[in-house]
């Protein structure tokens, strides 16, 4: 006949083996993921990396065109400012010519 505490050894020893066997298990699947983990990441680094050079490049290219859009508003500030002259200098010969046409008109 088997005794009680044979009986918890012979039930708690092969679990306890199983126990053991699993974690051994999952800290080697672990292990594994970690490099697997590792290596993703430092392939994500490197495209990081990449799309942060690509950023610059594109940052360089934006500045660019922020001097060209600069250049382009002189350029139509000095349009407004000639429009303006040239408003002032019509209506100054406009004024001109209606003192000459008055001028006329009263002598004829």
């Amino acid at each position: 006949m088997v005794t009680n505490e044979q009986l918890y050894l012979v039930i708690g020893i092969p679990m306890l083996f199983n126990a053991t066997l699993i974690g051994l298990v999952i800290a080697y699947i672990n292990a594994k993921i970690g490099k697997v983990e590792s290596k993703f990441d430092s392939k994500f680094d490197s495209v990081n990396s990449r799309f942060d050079a690509v950023n610059a490049r594109f940052d360089a290219v934006n500045a660019r065109f922020d001097a060209v859009d600069q250049r382009f508003n002189a350029i139509d500030r000095r349009f407004d400012d000639m429009r303006d002259l040239w408003r002032a200098e019509l209506r100054r010969v406009e004024e001109v010519l209606d003192a000459r046409l008055k001028h006329i008109e009263e002598r004829g």
